[in-house]
């Protein structure tokens, strides 16, 4: 399990096996959020444009080095050399998908965007440096906008056929224990498919200024102890209190799919029901 927050791994993380080739390691660091900021450690993420059209477009974007020069050398989390977010600023929209990286270090890809505020993360582990960060960038998409509420607070999302239920509970500056369990036409999923060397990946994203935390589960498949489903753990740490969106990536039968959740935080030992609503978002 992994926590990327900016320079610092903010969770309560614990050793684990490899994961598409970066060695397994531990990390404690403060609750810090990532993607707040965006140049960080020397680094920054450059945008080719940041006012774009609404509807399907290309994004093509660079990580600026210490150098002044575009990284070209990335270690792989996860099996991929750069995980790229993006959500609208209502915390609509949500897209995780994985740019293709020319020689020179110019990356590309796609996203469906609507018009809004958006704002995009680069979850990154340049070569030269010693951990990962998570850098961010506001993004206006023209045409007229229609912001979306807060979706409300339920403990499962429905995505067709299937179900995703949470239990747990985020508790400020403490490691808490969220389990989301997979169902299929009521009847648990025992076969979800590895996904970036994972049977589970999920994005936090604090409501009000989408502080990033990239956290991912216990275990991995084919360590010899971490089942295909139906439940995916997960240990997290919320940095403060407040109201997160938490966006599951998963793999059944050869579709990811995308559970969405609302959570608020509670104090330690209130054991308030923990918060979710349905939604999903296809991968490309």
């Amino acid at each position: 399990m992994q926590n990327h927050t900016g320079h610092d791994h903010a969770a309560h993380t614990q050793h684990h096996g490899s994961h598409g080739g970066h060695a397994a390691h531990a990390a404690h660091g403060g609750a810090r959020p990532g993607g707040l900021s965006v140049s960080e450690n020397g680094y920054t993420l450059e945008l080719d444009a940041t006012i774009l059209d609404a509807g399907r477009q290309p994004v093509r974007f660079r990580v600026i080095g210490p150098d002044g020069q575009p990284v070209t050398a990335f270690v792989p989390e996860h099996e991929k050399e750069l995980h790229f977010i993006a959500v609208r600023r209502d915390t609509s929209g949500f897209q995780h998908v994985h740019p293709v990286k020319d020689e020179k270090g110019a990356w590309s890809t796609e996203l469906d965007l609507e018009p809004g505020d958006w704002r995009f993360f680069a979850d990154i582990h340049p070569a030269a440096h010693d951990g990962a960060m998570t850098l961010g960038i506001d993004v206006a998409v023209t045409g007229a906008y229609a912001p979306r509420p807060l979706p409300a607070a339920d403990r499962t999302a429905r995505l067709g056929a299937y179900a995703v239920t949470l239990d747990g509970d985020l508790v400020p500056g403490e490691a808490s224990a969220l389990t989301l369990t997979v169902s299929r036409d009521g009847r648990p999923v025992t076969d979800l498919e590895p996904y970036l060397a994972a049977y589970g990946h999920l994005v936090a994203l604090r409501v009000g200024d989408l502080g990033y935390l990239h956290v991912h589960p216990e275990g991995h498949p084919g360590d010899g102890v971490t089942a295909a489903g139906p439940e995916i753990a997960f240990m997290a740490v919320a940095p403060s209190a407040g109201t997160y969106r938490l966006f599951l990536d998963f793999r059944h039968e050869g579709g990811v799919r995308t559970a969405e959740f609302t959570v608020r935080t509670v104090n330690a030992g209130a054991g308030a029901p923990a918060a979710a609503h349905e939604g999903h978002h296809a991968h490309h």
